[in-house]
């Protein structure tokens, strides 16, 4: 058996039925470039089962010490069975984007079964009615539990069930399970508590020095920010419906676009291809709150997992994630204005990461025993605990970058892929980034009852990109995006309780003649005119 690490534990012990651990993908393929131009059910558990013997802890199923006194363990599944992993569904008539997003979110809000190997897959077929996707595409969803990979570790997860071309010539050595810790055999339960026991008191030893580290890089970094060597990390955002407590169901959407134009955005504006998104995403949130009338003065802030395999020593541990923490500049109207205050807020984000302790704060619900971490886990997600706190995140918003050359799985090409991020108590909406070849997606899993019209929201997503197009790149877009916008709007204005409706009724038809007659004679001079006749 294999023990877990602090942070791999830490998304064991945070497991909630509200808030389960696992994140998600959903790639759509195009088979016409298999063998034949179809692929079968068949060929794609082939595949799946042959990639698997690459990587032996797919294959593991979690070990709990009793009174969850020590962290848990890997151990290989003696039942493993690939086809209980991997299911074959399809989607009703007429099968079309919506109803695929449905689907996904749906199979996403189900907590995984923990006493199993920790993902699943799902074959989708049904998908002939979403545009711009080739006839006979077929969508795989995946649902793998954090405490397996994080953001980084799951691009070796894509690279590791895909090919680099339809037919592989190449034949792939399985990995042995002794090769990562493995082994077949249980350990008992008096083994496990005798270990238990001894890994108690190197804790001790390891909190104790911990604990004055800690101390010491949060007074060096009291030092730093009253001699403002370095700027306090953005996490005060005025708390808004975003904010409420996260419920067990979930919706999903994404939007589509091309990578180079985000490039040519970036190179406008001598910023990155993160930031460029950043301010797509705040613009986007920012049309969203407007609409319901709840956009705050105060700008709202976004929590960025990153990358840290290069930022500490090497572990064990399948995650190498930590947070930072930055403002999404919603306050700002112009997105020029608001791509430049976002690559400075990020780039002191950033300085600040590589200094602060706070970047390691999701450490924190590893290093205890998961008797003691779920209890608290528990508490939080049922009481509500995150609204009582000053400080306040908006958004997690995570950049999975992806190849820059084409995926095959099982010979059908990957033609575009939507990643699902998991939701934590207090913040009810999680959004990532994936780029690859000349894709490039933003999705959104949200709350359902934080977001009921996630549709409207991927619309705002796109009506803030053709703006950034349009003012900082000169660029004539379509006006689809606004007027797609707008009739949205109109449902939800229709769909409101009527007191939002009668706020906004027309006035009688003969003010209405009065008014226009007035403006005539006026030549427009006013609406203040025409208000005082109302």
């Amino acid at each position: 058996m294999k023990q877990l690490g602090i942070l791999d534990s830490a998304f064991i012990n945070l497991e909630q039925p509200n808030t389960p651990q696992h994140i998600g993908g959903l790639g759509i393929y195009d088979p016409s470039t298999a063998p034949g131009g179809f692929v079968r059910f068949k060929q794609v558990i082939s595949s799946f089962e042959r990639r698997l013997t690459t990587m032996p802890l797919f294959r593991t199923r979690l070990v709990e010490v009793p009174g969850g006194l020590d962290k848990p363990y890997w151990m290989r599944d003696e039942n493993f069975d690939v086809e209980f992993h991997l299911r074959h569904i399809a989607l009703p008539q007429p099968g079309d984007w919506r109803q695929l997003c449905i689907q996904a979110a749906r199979l996403h809000a189900r907590p995984l079964d923990m006493t199993r190997p920790l993902w699943e897959v799902y074959i989708i077929e049904g998908l002939d009615k979403i545009p711009n996707i080739p006839q006979g595409s077929f969508a795989v969803y995946t649902k793998i539990h954090h405490s397996l990979v994080d953001g980084a570790g799951s691009q070796g997860f894509m690279a590791a069930l895909h090919d680099l071309e339809p037919v592989p010539a190449q034949q792939f050595q399985a990995m042995n399970s002794d090769e990562q810790g493995l082994s077949d055999r249980e350990s008992t339960a008096g083994e496990l508590l005798a270990r238990a026991a001894i890994n108690s008191a190197k804790s001790a030893v390891s909190l104790t020095k911990g604990a004055v580290g800690l101390t010491s890089d949060l007074v060096k970094m009291g030092l730093a920010l009253s001699r403002d060597e370095m700027s306090a990390p953005e996490m005060y955002a005025p708390k808004t419906r975003l904010n409420k407590p996260v419920g067990p169901h979930r919706v999903f959407e994404s939007a589509t676009f091309k990578l180079v134009d985000f490039k040519a955005l970036k190179n406008a504006t001598a910023t990155t291809i993160n930031d460029v998104a950043l301010s797509v995403i705040g613009g986007a949130m920012r049309k969203y709150l407007e609409h319901y009338n709840e956009l705050p003065d105060e700008s709202l802030t976004a929590s960025l997992p990153v990358n840290m395999r290069s930022r500490r020593s090497q572990s064990k541990d399948n995650n190498q994630v930590g947070s930072i923490f930055t403002s999404l500049h919603t306050n700002i109207t112009d997105p020029a204005e608001r791509l430049q205050a976002i690559h400075i807020s990020t780039k002191a984000a950033k300085q600040f990461g590589e200094k602060s302790p706070t970047v390691d704060a999701l450490k924190l619900a590893g290093i205890f025993s998961p008797l003691v971490t779920k209890a608290a886990a528990r508490l939080w997600s049922e009481s509500d605990m995150s609204s009582a706190l000053p400080t306040n995140i908006s958004t997690v918003i995570s950049n999975v970058p992806g190849p820059n050359f084409d995926l095959y799985c099982a010979g059908a090409r990957l033609v575009s892929n939507h990643g699902l991020g998991l939701l934590t108590p207090g913040v009810g909406i999680f959004q990532m980034v994936y780029s690859s070849s000349n894709i490039f997606t933003i999705s959104v899993l949200a709350d359902r009852d934080i977001m009921p019209d996630p549709e409207f929201y991927r619309q705002c997503i796109e009506e803030s990109y053709d703006e950034h197009i349009s003012v900082i790149l000169g660029r004539a877009v379509s006006q689809s995006a606004t007027q797609r916008l707008v009739k949205t709007k109109q449902k939800i204005n229709k769909a409101a309780p009527v007191k939002k409706v009668a706020a906004k009724k027309k006035p009688p038809a003969k003010k209405i003649v009065k008014v226009n007659a007035s403006l005539n004679k006026t030549k427009g001079r006013p609406r203040k005119v025409a208000n005082k006749k109302d």
